[in-house]
This record gives structure tokens, C-alpha cells and sequence, in this order.
């Protein structure tokens, strides 16, 4: 489970998250939703730890990623985004080396890379060079290694970007099939993965939480059953300020 508890971060005379507070809990997928520049990477850069908050905190299956990040990390598969891939190593040698970073040995590394492989529908590349293959696949591989140690929490920073049609509705499928034992947090700018693949999403503008609900109530906050109509009414407050 995602306890994000009052998180804040500033850069210079920057605000870019704003005493930031929510949950996610085991076999719910939540959608972090919000225009560019709203602070949903920066939110989970600090949830992963790689960003330290400049006040706040956010506990991994109750682990404080301030107090000790190394032991919260464990329980974390993380795909950040445009996530970086060593060219010239194939998918499965990839997967290995990632698998002993995680301190994976033996029977239990191979049996993880093989369920990554499986889970990502990786089988026909898992011989390929990675310089060789295609976005999608790419991809599939990037979120194959969040997934090596099984995590309890999964936090995917924009994972259907630059995919096709085909490729996005196999990640979505993908995440909703994962949600049902995970706590899932993933961030997009795609309004129509909230009703695809997640069971409630949050919609963040300048830092700040301005609409949290199911798919279902979140369109009917919109009073037109439009969820683009309520996304443009809760995020474009500084477009309206300046008209």
C-alpha cells in the first residue's frame, strides 16, 4: 500500500507539489492524472525516492521512504519515465542483470526472469538485442524489470507513452490484470485510461489535488458525463485567469 502524506516539494521559488496527500491501496489502481507541468513526475520521484521532499512523507507498505528508503525501495517496481535500456544486451540477459541488482541468485533469478518474460509477452524477443527492437517492445521490457521481485507496489510514470492503439490496450489490460493483487499508481495525460484501466484516479493541477473519485463519479462530477469536460474545468485556471 501508498501512504503520500502531506508531500511537498520546492524548487527555488518553484512550487511544484503542494502538501500533496493520498493512498493507494492492495487491488486498486489508481490513475494520477493531470496537464504537463502539474507535478505528477515530480510526486513520484519522491514516492520512489529518488527525489528527497522538501517536507512530507510517503510510507511503502507502512516503510517511511524518508526514515529508510533502501528497505522501501524493496517493495517497489518502478518504470520511470522514457526509462533507460543497455542496447546491447538482449531482453533476457537484461532481465538477468537486473534480477541480481535486486539480489536475485540462482533458482529464484531465473524463475523471475522467466515470469517477466511470460507476464510482458516478451517470448518471441527474449533473444533479441534490445537495439533491435521495436517502442512497444522496448517498453514491455522497461516494465518487465519492475516486475522481477514481484513487487507489492508498482508505480509507472506515463507506461503506455508512445505506444500504439494495440500496444496501449495490451499495457492497460496488463495493469488492471496486475491491480487485482497490487497497489498500482500510475501517471497519465490520457483521459481515456482512467475508464480502461483504473478503479479510481486523481486529477492534480499546480501541485495541488482538484478532483479524486471512481471513473463513475468522476464523469458525473463533470455534469455534462464528459470526464475531458471536468479534466478542462479543474486544470486550466491560470488559461482562464489570463483571458
Amino acid at each position: 500500500m501508498i501512504e503520500v502524506e502531506s508531500l511537498t516539494k520546492q524548487f527555488g521559488t518553484k512550487l511544484a507539489v503542494d502538501n500533496l496527500s493520498f493512498s493507494v491501496k492492495p487491488g486498486e489502481v489508481l490513475g494520477f492524472l493531470g496537464p504537463n507541468g502539474a507535478g505528477k513526475s515530480t510526486t513520484m520521484r519522491m514516492v520512489t525516492g529518488f527525489f528527497p521532499p522538501t517536507s512530507g512523507d510517503a510510507k511503502i507498505c507502512g516503510i517511511s521512504i524518508v526514515d529508510n528508503p533502501a528497505k522501501a525501495k524493496t517493495k517497489i517496481g518502478y518504470l520511470p519515465e522514457s526509462a533507460p535500456l543497455y542496447q546491447d544486451m538482449t531482453v533476457t540477459s537484461f532481465l538477468k542483470f537486473c534480477a541480481e541488482i535486486r539480489g536475485l541468485r540462482g533458482s529464484r533469478k531465473r524463475d523471475a526472469v522467466e515470469r517477466a518474460i511470460e507476464t510482458c509477452f516478451l517470448q518471441n524477443v527474449a533473444r533479441q538485442s534490445i537495439d533491435t527492437l521495436s517502442k512497444g517492445y522496448r517498453h514491455r521490457t522497461c516494465l518487465a524489470q519492475a516486475l522481477l521481485h514481484d513487487p507489492e507496489v508498482l508505480i509507472l510514470d506515463e507506461p503506455t507513452d508512445g505506444l500504439d492503439p494495440n500496444q496501449k490496450y495490451e499495457v492497460r489490460q496488463l495493469i488492471k490484470r496486475l491491480g487485482t493483487t497490487k497497489a498500482i499508481l500510475f501517471s497519465t495525460h490520457i483521459l481515456e485510461e482512467v475508464e480502461a484501466a483504473c478503479t479510481r484516479a486523481v486529477i492534480v493541477d499546480r501541485g495541488k489535488i482538484v478532483a479524486d473519485g471512481t471513473p463513475a463519479e468522476l464523469i458525473e462530477q463533470s455534469g455534462t458525463g464528459s470526464l475531458t469536460d471536468l479534466f478542462r474545468t479543474v486544470t486550466t485556471r491560470d488559461t482562464e485567469a489570463a483571458a
